[in-house]
């Protein structure tokens, strides 16, 4: 049964193609839950056959969760909180969520619409906070595409280089995610860590 639904998902996105992959990758990077390992390492099992080009599928991938995540930017900040706090209900985003995702905003800066993209249940609504607090566009775009483009290679390779093997694949995922966030728990210690220099520098300087 687990075969055939391995192998039912693999022709989905070998049919769907590289629009496929960037229309859903778009949607999981919006409000809609859906995952992504479900795109990406079915496409890396394809390249690994040859049925497709593996940049292009990186590529797509890469464009469909930027696309998505602008998405939701522009549309937090066109409408703003009251707006996200009345309809967000309505596509998935409770308010719950959206203070979650503002606290996390708040606590880590910018750069977290970095990490944010690595870190599963967050990556779908960091953008909002961001549109909230009206950042810079381009920083937003180059740190979501970094973050993005980092989540969407692992998943390729790892579909390119384990294939069908749902076993193996649900295995190495845990270690990935695993991996990624004592990553970004000391990425950000290290970042939080420079601020306080600065910030210690600064007071020094103004006295």
């Amino acid at each position: 049964m687990l075969h055939e639904i391995v192998d039912f998902i693999v022709n989905t996105v070998s049919s769907l193609g590289y629009t496929g992959i960037f229309i859903m990758m778009f949607l999981e990077s919006s409000f809609f839950p859906f995952p992504s390992e479900v795109v990406m390492v079915p496409a890396g099992y394809l390249a690994f056959k040859g049925e497709m080009n593996i940049f292009l599928a990186i590529f797509s991938g890469i464009a469909g969760s930027l696309s998505g995540a602008i998405f939701n930017y522009l549309l937090a900040l066109k409408f703003g909180r009251a707006f996200l706090s009345r309809y967000g209900k309505y596509v998935l985003v409770k308010e719950e969520t959206l203070n979650k995702m503002e606290d996390f905003f708040a606590k880590h800066g910018h750069i977290s619409t970095f990490s944010g993209r690595l870190i599963p249940a967050v990556r779908q609504y960091i953008s909002l906070p961001a549109g909230l607090a009206k950042m810079n566009l381009w920083k937003f775009s180059l740190y979501t595409s970094l973050g993005a483009g980092i989540w969407v290679l692992i998943l390729t390779l790892l579909g390119y280089f384990i294939g069908s093997n749902q076993t193996l694949i649900d295995e190495y995922l845990r270690v990935i995610i695993i991996t990624i966030l004592v990553l970004l728990a000391i990425l950000i210690l290290f970042y939080i860590r420079i601020k306080m220099k600065k910030g210690i520098i600064k007071k020094g300087k103004q006295k």
